[in-house]
This record gives C-alpha cells, sequence and structure tokens, in this order.
C-alpha cells in the first residue's frame, strides 16, 4: 500500500541560520502516532556551470533499506506544485524549503527523491547552463520513475517535528558525454540532519571570480564543501560536530589548509582574517577509467591527514577525465580562534605528490602509487575493473 502525502509549503529560500528557532529533532518513538517531516535542499557547488536546474516531483520514503519501488509501505511525500529549483542558488548555507508532511511515527531507512522529466510540455524541467553557454536539458536515468536511491535514518516521533536536508551534490551529479555537447543526470545525493553548526568566514574577494572552492574534510573525504561569494563570504553548513580540515583549492593556485577546526554543536566557528591564496605552477593528471567511476586527486600532508583536491565523475561516453593540481607546496596551519592570526607554513614535502583513487559501486578502490608531479608536466593514470 502507497500513502500519499501532499506537502505545507514553506517560503521557497531562507538561509540556514535563520531555522534555528524552527528546527526540532524526532527521538525515534515507534509506539503508534504521528509526527511531521521536513525537508530542504541544500547544494555542494558544481564545476563548469552557472546554472543548474533540477524539478522535484516528490519524495518516497519507506522504513526498509531494501524495498523495491514497488514494494507495499511506501509513503509519497508530493510537492504541489513541483519546484524548479536552480541547485547554483543553494550555496554558502541557503536552504530551498520541500515541504512538510505528517507521518506514522517509526525509523525509515530509505528516500527515493523522484525527479520531473524533461519531455515536449517541458523540455527543460532538468538543465545545465555551461559556463558562458546556452541552456541545455538533462538527460536523466531511465529509472527515474522510481527515485534516487538514498539510505537514510530518520526517526519520526509522535507529535514531533523531523528535519533534514537533501544535499545535492551537482559537480559530481553532472556528468559531461563526449562531445555531443549533451549531459547526463546521475544524482548524488546525501541525507543529512538540519543543524545550525558549520564552519564560516571570507577569502579574498578576488577568489569568487578565480573559482575557488572551500570544503571541510575529513581524513580525505569531503564532508561539504562551497564557493566564496562576491564579498568573499563562505559558509559552510550544515555540519556534524567534529574535528575537520578547511580546504581552499582554486584553479593555478597554492592549496591552503586549516587542521584540526572545531565544529559544536548549535554553534558556527568563524576562520580569522581573509584567506589569500598565491599563483603556483601546475600538472596535469588524465586519463580513463569505466563509466561512472568517481576519480579523487589525493594529497597525503607530512603536517596532517590527507586531503582531497580534486574530484569528479569521469566522462559519460568516453570515460576519460583530467585534473590540473597545484605543484607548490601547500600551506598549512592549525586553527586558531580569532582575533588571533592563523600561522601558514609551507608542507614542503607534499609539494606536487599526489595520488589518484577512483572508486566504481560493486568494486573495491584502485588507486595508483604516490606521484611525485613536476610542474607543467602531463601524466596518464588509467584505471580498470574486473
Amino acid at each position: 500500500m502507497k500513502k500519499l502525502f501532499h506537502s505545507t509549503p514553506f517560503k521557497a529560500v531562507i538561509g540556514a541560520t535563520a531555522l534555528a528557532a524552527l528546527a526540532a529533532c524526532g527521538g525515534g518513538d515507534d509506539s503508534g502516532g504521528q509526527g511531521t517531516l521536513r525537508l530542504a535542499m541544500t547544494d555542494a557547488p558544481a564545476c563548469g556551470f552557472d546554472a543548474v536546474n533540477v524539478t522535484v516531483e516528490r519524495v518516497r520514503v519507506h522504513q526498509s533499506s531494501t524495498a523495491a519501488p514497488e514494494a507495499d509501505g511506501w509513503s509519497d511525500l508530493v510537492l504541489d506544485p513541483p519546484q524548479r529549483l536552480n541547485l547554483l542558488d543553494l550555496t554558502n548555507g541557503v536552504l530551498a524549503e520541500l515541504g512538510q508532511w505528517p507521518l506514522d511515527a517509526g525509523s525509515y531507512q530509505q528516500l527515493r527523491l523522484v525527479l520531473g522529466a524533461s519531455d515536449d510540455r517541458t523540455p527543460l524541467a532538468n538543465s545545465v547552463r555551461p559556463s558562458g553557454g546556452t541552456e541545455v536539458a538533462l538527460k536523466t536515468p531511465s529509472g527515474q520513475q522510481s527515485g534516487v536511491k538514498m539510505n537514510a535514518n530518520i526517526d519520526i516521533a509522535a507529535n514531533q517535528m523531523t528535519d533534514f536536508v537533501l544535499d545535492f551534490d551537482a559537480c559530481k551529479s553532472v556528468v559531461s558525454a563526449g562531445a555531443s555537447e549533451q549531459y547526463l543526470l546521475k544524482p548524488v545525493v546525501q541525507v543529512i540532519p538540519r543543524l545550525i553548526s558549520g564552519v564560516g568566514g571570507h577569502v579574498d574577494a578576488a577568489l569568487f571570480d578565480a573559482g575557488a572552492v572551500i570544503s571541510l574534510q575529513q581524513n580525505g573525504a569531503v564532508i561539504r564543501s562551497t564557493v566564496p561569494d562576491a564579498t568573499g563570504r563562505f559558509l559552510l553548513q550544515p555540519a556534524p560536530s567534529g574535528s575537520y580540515s578547511v580546504v581552499f583549492t582554486a584553479p593555478a593556485r597554492t592549496t591552503m589548509v586549516i587542521n584540526n577546526v572545531p565544529v559544536v554543536t548549535d554553534q558556527v566557528t568563524t576562520i580569522s582574517t581573509p584567506i589569500t591564496m598565491q599563483a603556483s605552477p601546475v600538472v596535469t593528471v588524465q586519463g580513463t577509467a569505466p563509466i561512472n567511476t568517481l576519480v579523487r586527486a589525493l594529497q597525503p600532508l607530512t603536517s596532517g591527514p590527507t586531503i582531497e583536491v580534486a574530484g569528479r565523475y569521469v566522462d559519460g561516453t568516453t570515460g576519460t577525465y583530467d585534473f590540473t593540481l597545484p605543484t607548490n607546496a601547500p600551506l598549512v596551519a592549525a586553527y586558531v580562534a580569532p582575533p588571533a592570526a592563523l600561522n601558514f607554513t609551507p608542507d614542503v614535502a607534499a609539494a606536487g605528490r599526489y595520488s589518484v583513487r577512483a572508486s566504481l559501486d560493486g568494486h573495491a578502490d584502485k588507486a595508483t602509487e604516490l606521484l611525485t608531479l613536476a610542474a607543467g608536466s602531463s601524466v596518464q593514470a588509467n584505471f580498470t575493473f574486473p
């Protein structure tokens, strides 16, 4: 049996920090009754696009992590009308409110995001506008009708509201298709609790046009990422409490890292002083891997953990990828609270040293040996999976 619920609308887009007084988390009571699930959407930065538009029609939830799309027990949370969102508007802590729905109390382990189809009536329901180009349709998966599957851990308690965010990674979700000038949508979405906590600060305003990306990482895994606004402000939110590295990257700029940045529940940790980034020589790493492979360039620090400097899916038609990576020694600092100044020093032993890791669903990851790359060179790293 499928249950249909229509959303109670909110204001379409508001800042995450403004939601502090509204957020309340359920406690997992499955003793009966109904609670409320409220959902919003946010985005990581999209590389190489001026717009990435998706149309959300409904969200499906189930208490079993293995339930098939046609199984009984699904609750369909319908957006009426469907919402067309430009994901690039949803950075720096901005959320798009999808709505709120009543649900039976209990634990929900699977969520499916159903996007509207691009057809003759709505040819640009899902679309991209490449930087400096014109808007074109996004090709969606053939199985889109059943929704994009996501693992979830959502506890609905009776008479309480539970808040979660769908974190849509536009950069990894939009895959180019060879020389066809077409783009494929391979949605990469995480289901995360709505939190106030995070990290904020400023970079040099010039880095807005330079393509800077700021990410919150733990041991080489990107937890949140964003781009600065035109004033240089950035906000990495929501983020669970813990200790992180904040990584600053930009094309042909020296990577900068702040280690041991604390994130505390219900607080935003501030990075002191605007961050500037120096120019750096670069090296090109390129290669091939099977379609749907995620490839990442990782840099181990001698004065801290391994960090991700670049990452994307291979081309959806040719299986090719390429990265342009800085060869200057990354500048690393330990976090100190303002007004104390950060003390960046070069990690000389890490200069130009990278490994490339490839991940394909259903297979163990593969990685190159640690490579020492010279400025101006080009390195080939190909991957095959049995």
